[in-house]
């Protein structure tokens, strides 16, 4: 059997979907995982078990740019894939790398037309030649993004995201029998207590909802950020704070629909982990995870940002569904949930080292 090679990502905040994927690499048995870290975010403060064979965690504050430099070194990878270009020493690293190994940017952003991207559209095709081979993003808008930064076709790759795919959809197969027979009337948000996040709106909308139309259903809401203070003193709206992943199961067993009313979403993992626990879906056509996991109609219902109006509409759409219904919808889901994986990210890490080299036209 041959050694693992020797996989390097120089990454930004970690996060639970995204270790799963490392530890999903690792456990192929054909990669050693390196991964150096920025700190966790004090909003998400996610508890992490990174123990594992094949893998191995540094801590970003602890090296200089030199000292990075050093660590690599001492790695010596077969493949880098770094957070895009937001870190000068892991820009440095790559730079260093490049035309020796595989270099990966990570690129999430997806095209807006916005006057910085079109400033860094031109630069980067100066900028990022001599530092990145290849290009990983999520979907089809960052997928443009990339090739207006001069990435070729043949080397950028879809599915840098994935849920904990296994973890959510247990909870979906574990579920599914109660709630085919009874779906709980609880809507859940999962995410931080932000502007863009859209919660003023959807706290505003479940008020006038329950007053227009008042019912049984509740939403639930889970989450901190600096939005908490204006958290609506009602009966059917209930704060859990922040919680973490492991706790997670008893709101999935205990709620019917996700909700992800966000302004603007580069993607959004969590509604790729509500499609796989099998829920009907709620968002904005402006979040990109929806692009691929919600079908208008069929799991679920697209929503216009910013606007309370939609939001109540679309909660008196959910509350004339029957329970069948609703639970039909969270099926179609778990279904179209399946088409991204840590095994298929994984794959793709490997397939990474067999591309084409050249990156910039």
């Amino acid at each position: 059997m041959n050694a693992p090679v020797k996989i390097l990502f120089l990454f930004s905040e970690l996060a639970g979907y995204v270790l799963a994927c490392m530890k999903n690499l690792a456990a192929t048995g054909k990669a050693e995982v390196h991964v150096v870290r920025w700190p966790v975010n004090d909003v998400a403060p996610f508890e992490f078990a990174l123990e594992g064979s094949n893998l191995h965690f540094y801590e970003r504050k602890k090296y200089s740019d030199v000292h990075l430099l050093d660590l690599v070194s001492g790695i010596n990878p077969a493949l880098i894939i770094s957070s895009g270009w937001m870190d000068p020493g892991y820009m440095k690293v790559c730079r260093k790398y490049y035309g020796k190994v595989p270099t990966v940017m990570g690129l999430d952003n997806p095209w807006r037309a916005t006057p910085k991207q079109i400033v860094a559209s031109a630069a980067g095709r100066f900028m990022l030649h001599s530092v990145f081979s290849h290009c990983w993003v999520p979907g089809k808008s960052q997928r443009k993004y990339a090739r207006l930064l001069g990435f070729s076709h043949h080397v950028i790759r879809d599915g840098i995201y994935s849920c904990d795919f296994n973890a959510f959809h247990q909870q979906y197969l574990l579920y599914h029998g109660k709630k085919t027979s009874s779906l709980p009337k609880r809507i859940l948000f999962v995410g931080r207590y932000t502007r863009l996040k859209g919660v003023r709106e959807l706290w505003s909308a479940f008020v006038r909802f329950q007053n227009e139309s008042p019912s049984e259903w509740e939403l639930w809401c889970l989450g901190k950020g600096e939005l908490e203070n204006e958290f609506p003193a009602h009966p059917k709206i209930k704060n859990f704070g922040f919680v973490q992943p492991s706790e997670m199961s008893r709101f999935i067993e205990d709620c019917g629909v996700f909700i992800l009313p966000s302004h603007y979403e580069h993607w959004g993992v969590v509604v790729h982990e509500f499609a796989a626990a099998g829920f009907p879906l709620i968002c904005t056509h402006t979040t990109g995870a929806a692009s691929v996991f919600l079908k208008d109609g069929k799991n679920g219902y697209f929503i216009q940002p910013s606007s309370v109006d939609s939001l109540v509409e679309v909660f008196k759409k959910i509350a004339a569904l029957s329970d069948e219904q609703l639970a039909q919808m969270g099926d179609k889901s778990a279904l179209t949930s399946s088409v991204i994986t840590p095994e298929t990210w994984a794959q793709t890490c490997m397939d990474f080292l067999n591309y084409p080299e050249l990156c910039v036209e």
